[in-house]
C-alpha cells in the first residue's frame, strides 16, 4: 500500500514550521497511543504512521529530501530510508515531545511506554558514486570502525532499578499520590550493567572494531541523499544496535551531466557533418552508442535516446539521454580552404533562410518537457 503524504498525515500545510509540526504530532501521539486504544490495531498503525511522518519533517534535511523526492527521496524499501520505525524508534521521540518524562506523566507510566529499549548512536559515512553507479545501482564495501559489544563480556541486573531501566517515585500531592518514573542513572535506561569484562574492553563491555559491510546502493539515488543501514551503527548493553548512515556523494562526469532521470550531453559538430550528415559514436552511461546525424541538421537540435538516462528510484522507468546538437565554427582556416568557402558564400544553399515552419530552439525545447 502506498504511504499517504506526511503533511497529509499531520494535518498540515508545507509551509508549516517546527512547533506547528511537533504540536500535529502530540496531539495524534495522545489520540492514537496504543494505551489508550488496546486492542485497536487501526489506532496503533495510525500511531506509528504520525511517528514516522514527524521523524521525517522535523528533521530538516530529511525534510528538505522529501519535499524534492518525496518518499523515494528517502530510500523507500530495503532497509533505506525514514521509513519501517518500530515501537522502540517511536518511544525515543518522547524525551523531545513530551519533555523527557515521556507519556509516564499522561498513563501513569504503566504499560508499553514505561520501558523502552535504548538504541546505539549511529555513524555517519560519506560515500562518492560516479554517474554510472548512482543510475544503475552498485553493490559497494565500507570500512566501518563501530563500537561493539567484546567477546567474554556477561551482563548483571541492575541494582538500582533492579532490571527495569527505570527508578520511580513516589510524591504527595493535593490529589493524592502520584507516581512519576525517570531513567535509571546506573544503567541508563538499559536495565543491565557489566559483570565481567575482558582488560580490552571500556567500563561498558564495549570494543572498537573495525568491520567491513558490503551494501547494495539502489539505482537512481541522487546526491546529497541519506541512506540508512539498519542495526550498522554503534552497539549499546542492554540496547540494540545504531544505524549506519550513508551520505551520497556524485562524482562529477567528463561529459555527461545528469538533469533529474535524464543525462544531458554536448554534440559538437563541424557545418560539414551537419549540412551533409554523418554516422557517429557518442558517450552514454553504460557506453557508447552510434547515432545517425540527418543532412540539414541545424545547431541547437536536441535529439533524444530513449531509455539511456537514469533508473527511476525504486521503480520501473528509466529518463532519456538528451543529446545538444552545437556546431563548431573554426577558428582558424587555410588559404585553401578558405578559397572553397569563398565559393560557396553566394550559394543560394549556403544562406539563412529558415522559413516560416521553422520551429524556434525554445519551441524545439519544450516539445521535450
Amino acid at each position: 500500500m502506498a504511504k499517504r503524504d506526511y503533511y497529509e498525515v499531520l494535518g498540515i500545510d508545507k509551509n508549516a514550521g517546527p512547533d506547528e509540526i511537533k504540536k500535529a504530532y502530540r496531539k495524534l501521539a495522545l489520540k492514537y497511543h496504543p494505551d489508550k486504544n488496546p486492542g485497536d490495531p487501526s489506532a496503533e498503525d495510525r500511531f506509528k504512521e504520525a511517528a514516522e511522518a514527524y521523524e521525517v519533517l522535523s528533521n530538516p534535511e530529511k525534510k528538505q529530501r522529501y519535499d524534492q523526492f518525496g518518499h523515494q527521496g528517502l530510500g523507500g524499501n530495503g532497509g533505506f530510508g525514514g521509513g519501517g520505525m518500530n515501537m522502540d524508534d517511536i518511544f525515543s521521540q518522547f524525551g523531545d515531545i513530551f519533555g523527557g518524562g515521556g507519556f509516564d506523566s499522561f498513563f501513569g507510566g504503566g504499560g508499553r511506554s514505561s520501558r523502552r529499549t535504548k538504541k546505539g548512536t549511529n555513524l555517519r559515512v560519506k560515500l562518492k558514486l560516479n554517474l554510472s553507479e548512482l543510475a544503475n545501482g552498485v553493490e559497494k564495501k565500507i570500512k566501518v570502525k563501530r563500537h561493539m559489544i567484546a567477546d567474554g563480556v556477561t551482563f548483571k541486573n541492575c541494582s538500582t532499578c533492579q532490571g527495569s531501566g527505570q527508578v520511580k517515585k513516589v510524591v504527595n500531592t493535593m490529589l493524592g499520590q502520584m507516581v512519576s518514573a525517570s531513567t535509571c542513572p546506573s544503567c541508563e535506561g538499559s536495565g543491565q550493567v557489566v559483570d565481567k569484562r575482558p582488560p580490552n574492553a571500556d567500563a561498558r563491555g564495549l570494543v572498537v572494531k573495525e568491520e567491513i559491510i558490503p551494501i547494495n546502493i539502489p539505482a537512481g539515488v541522487a546526491d546529497g541523499m541519506q541512506l540508512s543501514l539498519s542495526g550498522k551503527g554503534n552497539e549499546i548493553p542492554g540496547g540494540v544496535p545504531g544505524d549506519l548512515l550513508i551520505l551520497v556523494e556524485e562524482i562529477p562526469d567528463d561529459v555527461l551531466v545528469r538533469d533529474g532521470n535524464n543525462v544531458v550531453y554536448d554534440l559538437y559538430l563541424s557545418f560539414v557533418d551537419v549540412a551533409l550528415g554523418a554516422s557517429l559514436e557518442v558517450p552514454t552511461i553504460d557506453g557508447k552508442v552510434k547515432i545517425k546525424i540527418e543532412p540539414g541538421t541545424q545547431a541547437g537540435k536536441i535529439l533524444r535516446l530513449k531509455g539511456k538516462g537514469i533508473k527511476e528510484l525504486n521503480g520501473y522507468g528509466r529518463g532519456d539521454q538528451l543529446i545538444h546538437v552545437n556546431v563548431w565554427t573554426p577558428k582558424e582556416v587555410t588559404r585553401e580552404e578558405r578559397e572553397k568557402l569563398e565559393s560557396l558564400r553566394d550559394s543560394e544553399n549556403f544562406k539563412p533562410n529558415p522559413g516560416k515552419s521553422e520551429k524556434s530552439i525554445f519551441d524545439k525545447v519544450k516539445e521535450f518537457f
